[in-house]
Order: C-alpha cells, then sequence, then structure tokens
C-alpha cells in the first residue's frame, strides 16, 4: 500500500453493551405501552365481561416480563457504567445529576409498578400471578384488606411513572424526533 492510498474511514464503534441496552430499553418501552393500554381499558371492563380474566392474565405475564427484562436491563447498564466510568469519572454538573435523578426514578418506578401489581394480585387472591400460563410463587400473603391499599399504590405509581415517562421524552426530544423521522421514512419507503 503506497502512502497516497488512505484507508477505507470507519465508524465509530459503538459498545455492544450500550447496543443491547438499547435494544431491551425499547422492548421494555413497548411492554409497558402494552401494560399502560390493557390496564386502563381493563380496569373500565365489567366483572361479566368474557375477556376481562384472559386480558388480566396477559397483563400480569407481560408485567412479569418487564420484571425479569429490567433485571437483565441493570446488568447490562453496570456493564455499560463499568466500561465508562473506570476510565474517566463523570462531570458532575447539574444537567448530569438531573438526567441522574430523572433515571433513577424511572428505574424505581419500572420496578415498583409491577411489583405493586404483583402485591395486588397476591393480596387479592393466591396463586394467580403467571407468566404465560406457568403459575408463579405468592411473594406476599393473601390478606383482602390490602386489596384497597395494594390497588391505590398500583393505580398512582403506573400514572405518576407515566408522567416520568413523559419528562424523559422531553428530555429526550432530540432523539424522539430523530427515531421518529427514521421510523416514518421506512414507512414511506414501504408504502410507495
Amino acid at each position: 500500500m503506497s502512502s497516497l492510498q488512505t484507508l477505507p474511514r470507519q465508524k465509530p464503534r459503538v459498545n455492544s453493551a450500550f447496543k443491547r441496552l438499547m435494544s431491551v430499553h425499547w422492548l421494555m418501552a413497548a411492554c409497558y405501552l402494552v401494560l399502560f393500554t390493557t390496564g386502563t381499558f381493563m380496569a373500565q371492563l365489567p366483572r361479566e365481561f368474557p375477556i376481562r380474566n384472559p386480558l388480566y392474565d396477559f397483563h400480569k405475564s407481560i408485567g412479569t416480563l418487564t420484571i425479569a427484562l429490567l433485571t437483565w436491563r441493570i446488568l447490562v447498564l453496570l456493564q455499560v457504567w463499568r466500561r465508562k466510568y473506570t476510565r474517566q469519572l463523570p462531570r458532575f454538573s447539574s444537567a448530569w445529576i438531573q438526567k441522574f435523578a430523572l433515571h433513577t426514578l424511572l428505574y424505581g418506578f419500572m420496578w415498583g409498578v409491577p411489583v405493586t401489581g404483583v402485591f395486588l394480585s397476591n393480596s387479592f387472591k393466591s396463586q394467580n400471578v403467571r407468566l404465560f400460563g406457568l403459575i408463579l410463587p405468592d411473594f406476599f400473603p393473601q390478606n383482602s384488606s390490602l386489596v384497597d391499599l395494594g390497588r391505590s399504590l398500583h393505580f398512582w405509581l403506573a400514572y405518576t411513572f407515566c408522567a416520568l415517562i413523559g419528562l424523559h421524552i422531553l428530555a429526550q426530544r432530540k432523539v424522539v424526533w430523530a427515531n421518529w423521522r427514521r421510523l416514518s421514512g421506512f414507512v414511506k419507503s414501504k408504502l410507495a
């Protein structure tokens, strides 16, 4: 190779752990969209409605799946942090602290909302949380006097979580807009 020839420019390498983190991010976002949609819809259904119980089972299965995905996500996040912050600590600016606080709250609600759902289900009836048909062990004792507390916790945490997701979308509006343009372009190219 002569000195006049140049090597092709390579794209900057994105950390594979970061790619996995973003993959599970979007998978969990889809799960939470399904959970919020089904949760709002099924809460409006009368008890005698025929699809109400299967819809609750589906909702609980997706909620259980989000807890498993969250565990995986935290493990991947720890890998990303280890690689990123062993080289250089973050700059503790007010923007970084706000971002860290919002993400910490989001992770807390990602855990809290499904756990309060399990608490509600276990308080109401023993052994009724299933993962797509597989009966899961009870994590909380059956106690009918705690059903209203579980229902209130699950409801208010879910809607607070929705508000935090709105703040997260607002904070990431450039990324959201870029993804929307990419998706719109893809759909237009397939329809043309």
